[in-house]
């Protein structure tokens, strides 16, 4: 690498970065003839950061920007597509990473803009194994490109929908990461909101993508993005009536609140509840096609892809908001979110999703105020289970430790004494129309 050192330096910032990319594609092609899975030696990790991150003014980083579309468009090996990704973009620890991460998110909008379906499909790849806190600053990027600064452009964003499905379900999994709805800021802007929205009803196993095409490991890494978006979507809808009429929260005037600022504090606009109900609805189709896809994995009642740790901070934000808007009337808006939570947990439960007791519920939900939907649900079981060996009021799958807890194989196969759960519909005769993944 010295050697090539040596040879960049006498070019010009714009030829230099180039021509690494250039030996790189050289070096890992090499690499990949001997082995499938090459390692990133740190040579070129070094000349990547000394001619590439660090060098370029801005009408230079254009041009490399349009030089790397068409490398990626034209690499036809998506093996070796991937691994010059991964090593032009994987975070070092560094203080590259602040030039690195920006390159990218004007990699990936510009890929959005011409449709760059393989640098879509990279940056698909890049989010499902990069730390969250990366994924977050990509989608912060693509948003504030699409959604923000400019009026009307996210009818570029829309059309990749069906040029590249497994980017835009990730996407919205780094989308729901960073939009937690924690504070007014962080509620997702409208067209994005709506984008996603016509999205998923349009194919409501957009957001399965990711897990139905990944081999599951038994124990998923912490600090990345989930294998689908269903826990921050469900966070979404259950906050948003809350947080929405905490954002139109009336000001205090000597210590009372104005009948004119009372008067505006009407919550979501009719668009937003709309939007909201609308994506309610899917999340609850998507939940009851997931017993199916469970059992096809051998998964069911071993892996939830609604985690309840991740319920317990959903639970005490609204519990925490429901106090917090108590004395503003907001009696229909804690009705909606405690509606909405109650049905999110009952068909996620019911489909083996979401794995856990109805003591663990009860325990979780017992600072909530009263809803009546919810009572029914942490009170007894959605649909008594056929299966004999299991006493009344439980869920089948809840006998069965989840996947990765030790307690059962990763090949349950060879352990015919398991048990097997079968595989019943939720609420059956419920049509729910979706259109297959094109």
């Amino acid at each position: 690498m010295s050697d090539i050192r040596h040879s960049l330096l006498r070019r010009d910032a714009l030829s230099a970065a180039k021509e690494v990319l250039y030996h790189l594609d050289i070096y890992f092609s090499s690499q990949l003839q001997s082995a499938p899975l090459p390692i990133v030696d740190k040579g070129p990790v070094e000349l990547l950061e000394e001619f590439v991150f660090q060098r370029l003014n801005s009408l230079q980083e254009l041009q490399l920007l349009e030089i790397m579309c068409n490398y990626f468009q034209e690499q036809t090996k998506d093996s070796v597509r991937q691994i010059i990704f991964s090593s032009l973009f994987s975070p070092q620890g560094n203080k590259a990473d602040d030039s690195r991460m920006s390159l990218l998110g004007k990699l990936v909008s510009m890929a959005v803009a011409v449709c760059r379906i393989p640098v879509l499909e990279c940056a698909a790849s890049w989010l499902q194994r990069t730390p969250v806190v990366y994924c977050v600053r990509l989608a912060r990027a693509l948003v504030d490109d699409y959604c923000c600064l400019v009026p009307g452009s996210v009818q570029t964003l829309k059309q990749i929908f069906s040029a590249s499905p497994r980017f835009c379900c990730q996407f919205i999994t780094s989308v729901t990461a960073l939009y937690d709805l924690s504070s007014d800021d962080l509620i997702p802007p409208l067209d994005l909101l709506e984008m996603i929205v016509n999205w998923i009803f349009e194919d409501p196993r957009l957001i399965l993508i990711t897990f139905l095409n990944t081999p599951i490991a038994a124990n998923l890494p912490i600090g990345f993005l989930e294998l689908t978006p269903l826990t921050g979507l469900i966070r979404w809808c259950v906050k948003a009536p809350l947080a929405y009429k905490r954002k139109k929260k009336p000001s205090l005037s000597n210590g009372h609140v104005t009948s004119k600022a009372a008067q505006d504090s009407g919550g979501m606009d009719r668009d937003s509840h709309l939007l909201y109900s609308k994506l309610h609805l899917s999340i609850l189709q998507v939940l009851m096609m997931l017993q199916v896809h469970l059992t096809e994995k051998n998964l069911y009642g071993r892996l939830g892809l609604i985690l309840f740790d991740h319920m317990v901070p959903l639970v005490e934000e609204i519990n925490r908001l429901a106090d917090e808007l108590n004395p503003l009337n907001a009696s229909q808006e804690i009705e909606l979110s405690l509606d909405r939570l109650a049905q999110a947990l009952q068909v996620a439960m019911a489909s083996g999703a979401l794995l856990c007791t109805r003591d663990d519920l009860r325990t979780l939900c017992s600072r909530l105020p009263h809803n009546n939907l919810l009572q029914l649900v942490i009170s007894g079981p959605v649909q008594q289970s056929p299966h004999a060996a299991l006493p009344p009021g439980f869920y089948p799958h809840i006998h069965t430790p989840p996947l990765g807890y030790g307690a059962v194989p990763a090949h349950p196969a060879a352990h015919p004494a398991l048990p097997t759960h079968p595989g019943h519909t939720f609420l059956s005769g419920m049509p729910f129309p979706f259109r297959p993944i094109r």
